[in-house]
């Protein structure tokens, strides 16, 4: 299946869509996805007021980064009113957000009403229910899916679970595995605590051990704090270029490199690491 997202990158912002005094240091916080948010953080009565205010965020020519929007859900009246309006802006985004997202027709109407001639925006999805969670393997096979975002606060409210990182494994888990097997990136959900360092930096650990590609953040200070735990390191590089000359050396059998036990799986692994940072040198 071919997918029409680009690789993206690892830490993205989101900024609320009435709060225009924001809309630059969103932009240039560092971080490679910057999203203005039209859906939880204005309310129903400003909804209006955000959606025109918002196409003044993609008014920057040559943007830092990729700069998407968040919209209102395809069952309500505002999020078709956002397509309506999205497709009437002049300066338009690179990519759409689409929340409450729990079926592949969500991505397939957002494409039919904004894919036109020379723009076809990156759709991703945000799984945050738990009826998405039953119908994953359908929701990732949307051809112009791009990628998916764990919604957390939705979801743990659903469920009346707590948003501690237990109570939510089995859901970042099941995620990952969708994504993965339909080769497509998911990014996790913002730690929601603002001033506390710690505490992001161990979420955004355990999501990257988990097998997501990046993590969503509200505060422009919490960029570098992903993008440091997201990317790779140097040493991290060194082992993988290590494997992968233990193994072009072993002719592709089970070998060891440092006291460790590696074969296929470990080979394919540092490969794409060594290919990934490669690509970014």
């Amino acid at each position: 299946m071919t997918h029409t997202s680009r690789r993206p990158g690892r830490a993205w912002i989101i900024t609320p869509g009435l709060r225009t005094d924001r809309f630059e240091a969103a932009r240039t916080s560092g971080a490679s996805v910057a999203v203005v948010d039209i859906e939880d953080s204005v309310a129903l009565p400003d909804k209006q007021t955000a959606r025109t205010a918002s196409e003044a965020f993609f008014t920057l020519p040559d943007p830092p980064c990729t700069l998407g929007i968040r919209m209102n859900s395809l069952t309500t009246l505002d999020g078709i009113k956002d397509l309506a309006a999205l497709a009437a802006y002049t300066a338009r985004p690179d990519l759409l957000v689409v929340p409450k997202v729990e079926s592949p027709r969500d991505i397939e109407l957002v494409a039919a009403a904004l894919d036109a001639d020379g723009y076809t925006p990156d759709i991703w999805a945000l799984i945050e229910s738990p009826r998405a969670f039953d119908h994953l393997p359908e929701i990732m096979r949307a051809p112009r899916l791009g990628g998916v975002i764990f919604g957390s606060a939705d979801y743990a409210a659903s469920v009346r679970c707590g948003l501690g990182w237990e109570a939510l494994h089995y859901a970042r888990s099941a995620l990952i595995n969708a994504a993965t097997a339909a080769d497509i990136p998911a990014i996790d959900a913002p730690t929601w605590e603002l001033d506390d360092p710690d505490t992001l930096r161990r979420d955004a650990e355990r999501a990257k051990e988990l097998g997501f590609h990046g993590k969503g953040c509200v505060h422009p200070r919490h960029v570098k704090v992903i993008d440091d735990v997201f990317t790779p390191t140097a040493h991290e590089i060194a082992q993988a270029r290590a494997i992968v000359a233990a193994a072009d050396a072993s002719g592709g059998t089970v070998t060891t490199v440092d006291g460790h036990m590696r074969g296929t799986p470990f080979f394919n692994r540092a490969r794409a690491l060594v290919a990934e940072a490669d690509q970014n040198a």
